[in-house]
């Protein structure tokens, strides 16, 4: 019978040394339901799991999106906050819950160390977020969103503007809508849907439905005010 994860050899950007990380065979990447902001609910075992490779022997943690190169700043950091510290433990097998989100957040100190782009610390913020979605913790899930949110607007002062980036943009909308920056939402969804040279079809009808989302949303939220405002139910 076919197992859902399979070896991949990596080699560590820091020490060199090759290690064997677990990969999850696109076959087992069936999504059972996909959140407004892009997190998939698989019906099984979830590959983000392993997006993270994690060096056993230095404690180097990184992703696909990582650079190559380290420079010999980061060496001299990394030695002092992460190698001088790590007590070994390989991620390479099975990784439970609590395994991703320590694989996630090694990668993201590294990502700070090294001073990757900004868009490299936000997909690892918002992965953080979508760990702690899943395990129902809403206070950390808000925490990192809110820090998400901080770097995606970064990324699009950087190049957003000059890329026409739709699912960007649209990603500006919806974590200002999911933590409740409703106006902030709407200009962002409005972007998306008025401006003529965005192309995207599907960004632009999940800027509308989400438009319409986010004004319920304030519906909501003013009815619930006036309602405490006056005693009412």
């Amino acid at each position: 019978m076919l197992e859902p994860l399979y070896q991949v050899t990596e080699k560590c950007g820091y020490c060199e040394t090759e290690f064997r990380t677990s990969k999850v065979r696109s076959s087992f990447k069936k999504a059972s339901f996909t959140d407004t902001d892009f997190f998939c609910r698989y019906k099984s075992i979830n590959p983000d799991y392993y997006i993270v490779a994690v060096c056993p022997f230095c404690g180097y943690a990184f992703s696909e999106n990582f650079s190559d190169g380290l420079s010999p700043a980061f060496r001299t950091k990394f030695e002092l906050t992460v190698r001088k510290n790590w007590q070994g433990g390989s991620f390479g097998g099975e990784r439970s819950w609590d395994d991703a989100l320590r694989t996630f957040k090694l990668a993201l100190l590294c990502a700070q160390i090294k001073q990757e782009k900004d868009r490299v610390a936000a997909g690892l913020l918002h992965h953080i977020a979508w760990l702690y979605r899943e395990k129902g913790d809403e206070e950390q899930e808000r925490r990192f969103l809110e820090l998400a949110l901080e770097a995606y607007i970064k990324v699009y002062e950087l190049e957003g503007i000059s890329v026409n980036n739709a699912r960007l943009m649209y990603l500006l909308g919806e974590l200002n809508r999911r933590l409740g920056n409703y106006n902030e939402a709407v200009r962002w969804f409005d972007r998306v849907v008025n401006d003529k040279k965005i192309l995207d079809s599907a960004m632009i009808r999940a800027s509308r439905d989400q438009w319409a989302a986010t004004r319920q949303d304030m519906l909501e939220r003013s009815q619930a005010s006036e309602n405490a405002e006056t005693g009412r139910p």
